[in-house]
């Protein structure tokens, strides 16, 4: 066979021309410099410390999905100096790889003191050969933006609320009778469910793609955070920052797109996950912790981060291990090192009250005004934190100030079974409900450690109690706190048909002796949750998730305010039953912002029996029900803190009357309108009668006629008609006198 042929036929290649071919198929070289990246922001090092920086900026690089070799880094030196000149070059195989490092990497804060700033490296060229001639831009067209917080300038004071029936989401205004109407409804705006913001600035809803936020007067999506299948979401107290968690892990796809807002190859495996609000960057991801114990019974704990109030701080609990804290915005482990207590469970930061914001408002303007010598000491958070009984340690109770890390107070406690955190809305009060066993764990009991906050080394109040607590709630902005208690045999395995039976127990800070005292018990209830109005004073019994009852308790514990002051007055005189009121297996209860009026609705989640809502005063007055098939949520939208002094509103109630006169002014208005509305509707559902009454009587004689039957003639007309007197007798008792007759 020949060396160059086929069956024994040579070939000659000599005389063939591929020139063409080989111009259409000619793989062409990227020659440019697009592929190269300018870092700066890099830390100075000598010699010593570069095999270690480069390795660390490659290994940063890689988990954000830009993998690049050491080898392709360069490091200019300042070779007087010996050290590096604080910028590198970073060579990609490509522009593609290099856009993306640019997007992911720019802004990307190395460590504690260095943030990387990228630049191409062509841009440099384009900036040294930029025409410095100046040219005056063209004006762009001003175009306003929406103000996220209109509707609290609604000229009615009218708060909103948020339905979701069905597929359908609508907003609705709240107010009086004529005007209550549908601010904005859209069909499919959610896919779960749907959130307010806490100060009310955003709604949130839920994609399987992520969450999106939406605002201001025409309702326009404000930002997206691209976490698939999100399940729960949780905003920081001012609205800065978002926790959002997926029970399926995330998972980076080759080729998905990469940058500061979506997820990196290192945060695969995770669930949880932390954003700026603002920017809509991903912040940081953790995976999700479960409680140790039983796998059949793990129930992860949520919010799985909580946030200090002032939003500096966010923290996560190991359980059994530690508790670690983050510093935001750069979401870095606080002090390097997380808080290592041994058994803990749970933690709770303490909220700030009117009196610490006064206090940092009298400090922030004495720094302005140049009167602080001292440098301006920085003000600590606090939070709380409780430990079991480990081998021969009792359980206990810490405060702790952070950043800090100093410990202010701590309280054993023994026969432990379970701890609850209870701070008061304005960090005054602290409860921790303890259950406790007897010594043959054979029955539980209940006690209250109430810790005051603002009084020196933090003195500990105990209110012993002999029944299972089943609820507790503050007061807000009061020193009252209402329980509910049960002794009943049912509690722990309550089954369909078995009504629990409850004590409600309402106490005060007694100020004369320093302890709590009781103010009322009411026996023999079957309510299961409190609810007290944001402004305080008014309470809701409510009896939630039961099919057999549904009872609805309104309560006002000043109701005699100006007697109960008088001194020697009764211990709690001042609780007043204003009404009842029922709503069948209502499965939520929700005050407005006012105080003024309640919803309650039935969750079509919970069970499909007359789903819908109702609205209520603070007396029990039904205002509105709804009867909804697939009804699912009801939630009233926050309100921000007043932006009014302690003066001005002290103004204001002073001043009460001569606002209240200009009100009963516009509700007499209003009944008057509403009054002529419903006159004018009836004689217009009269008229319409007569019409067609008269108009059937014409068709009667009409037939009668063509069948040739006699017709009869036709009364006079309703106007007209003989009036026919009739005469009653009433009689009236005008004096009445009792004689007793002694015999």
């Amino acid at each position: 066979m020949a060396p160059n042929g086929v069956n024994g036929v040579a070939h000659d290649d000599e005389g063939i021309d591929y020139s063409d071919i080989e111009a259409k198929y000619q793989v062409e070289y990227d020659e440019g410099l697009d592929n190269i990246l300018v870092v700066d922001g890099v830390p100075v090092i000598d010699k010593s410390k570069l095999e270690k920086l480069l390795q660390k900026i490659s290994k940063d690089f890689s988990r954000k999905g830009c993998p690049i070799k050491p080898e392709n880094i360069t490091v200019p030196w300042d070779d007087a100096k010996g050290k590096s000149k604080g910028y590198i070059f970073m060579e990609f195989k490509n522009a593609d790889d290099a856009n993306r490092a640019l997007l992911a990497m720019n802004g990307h804060q190395f460590d504690a003191k260095h943030m990387f700033l990228i630049n191409r490296f062509t841009d440099f060229e384009r900036y040294l050969n930029m025409d410095e001639t100046y040219h005056e831009p063209p004006p762009e067209e001003y175009k306003p933006k929406e103000h996220l917080r209109a509707w609290l300038a609604d000229p009615q004071g009218r708060d909103q609320y948020a339905t979701y029936r069905g597929d359908e989401v609508e907003i609705h205004w709240h107010g009086k009778p004529s005007q209550c109407e549908v601010a904005y409804s859209k069909t499919n705006w959610t896919d779960l469910y749907v959130s307010w913001s806490p100060m009310g600035t955003y709604f949130a809803t839920l994609h399987r793609q992520g969450v999106r936020l939406w605002g201001g007067p025409s309702w326009e999506p404000l930002q997206r955070f691209a976490h698939p299948l999100v399940k729960l979401i949780d905003f920081s107290p001012n609205e800065q920052y978002l926790v959002t968690w997926s029970f399926d892990p995330i998972v980076v796809r080759e080729g998905a797109e990469q940058g500061p807002q979506y997820f990196s190859p290192e945060d695969e495996g995770n669930n949880i996950a932390v954003w700026d609000i603002k920017t809509g960057n991903l912040l940081r991801t953790f995976p999700s912790i479960y409680p140790e114990g039983d796998d059949a019974k793990k129930q992860m704990q949520w919010p799985a981060l909580k946030w200090s109030p002032d939003d500096k701080f966010v923290g996560r609990v190991t359980p059994g291990q530690q508790i670690s804290v983050y510093e935001l915005p750069g979401m870095h482990l606080q002090g390097k090192k997380s808080i290592k207590i041994e058994g803990v469970v749970d933690f709770e930061w303490r909220p700030i009250g009117d009196k610490d914001r006064e206090e940092m408002e009298k400090e922030n303007k004495t720094t302005a005004n140049g009167a602080a010598a001292k440098q301006k000491k920085v003000r600590e958070n606090m939070l709380a934190y409780w430990t079991p009984e480990v081998q021969n340690q009792p359980a206990r109770v810490s405060l702790m100030s952070f950043p800090g890390r100093e410990l202010l107070r701590q309280k054993n406690l023994f026969n432990v079974t379970e701890c609850k955190l209870y701070w008061q809305n304005q960090g005054d009060f602290l409860c921790v409900k303890v259950d406790r066993h007897t010594k043959t764990k054979k029955s539980i009991f209940c006690n209250l450690e109430i810790f005051r906050i603002r009084e020196k080394d933090f003195p500990v109040e105990i209110v012993e109690l002999k029944d299972t607590v089943t609820d507790f709630s503050w007061e807000p902005k009061g020193e009252r706190f209402a329980l509910v208690s049960s002794s009943d045999p049912n509690l722990g395995n309550p089954g369909p048909g078995i009504t629990i039976k409850t004590d409600v127990s309402f106490y005060q800070l007694d100020r004369t002796k320093g302890d709590f005292k009781l103010l009322k018990t009411l026996p023999a209830r079957t309510s299961n949750t409190v609810r007290w109005s944001p402004r305080g004073r008014h309470v809701v019994l409510a009896t939630v998730g039961s099919s057999s009852k549904s009872e609805l308790e309104f309560w006002d514990l000043d109701f005699n305010m100006d007697e109960t002051r008088r001194e020697g007055a009764p211990w709690g005189s001042g609780i007043q039953h204003l009404g009842t009121a029922d709503h069948y297996a209502l499965t939520d209860a929700e005050w407005d912002p006012s105080g003024r009026y309640l919803a309650t609705s039935a969750s079509a989640w919970r069970h499909t029996l007359e789903n819908g809502y109702a609205i209520w005063d603070f007396r029990g007055q039904e205002l509105e029900k709804h009867i909804l098939d697939r009804f699912k949520q009801f939630l009233w939208r926050p309100r921000p803190p007043t932006l009014l002094t302690k003066e001005q509103q002290r103004q204001i109630r002073r001043n009460l009357k001569e606002y209240s006169r200009v009100f009963d002014e516009e509700d007499a208005a209003e009944e008057s309108n509403v009054s002529a509305e419903l006159i004018a509707h009836r004689k217009r559902l009269v008229d319409e009668w007569n019409a067609w009454r008269l108009r059937c009587k014409e068709e009667i004689a009409e037939e009668r006629r063509r069948r040739g039957k006699k017709v009869e003639p036709a009364k006079k007309a309703p106007q007209e008609e003989e009036k026919e007197e009739i005469e009653v007798w009433v009689d009236e008792v005008i004096e009445q006198i009792e004689e007793e007759v002694v015999e």
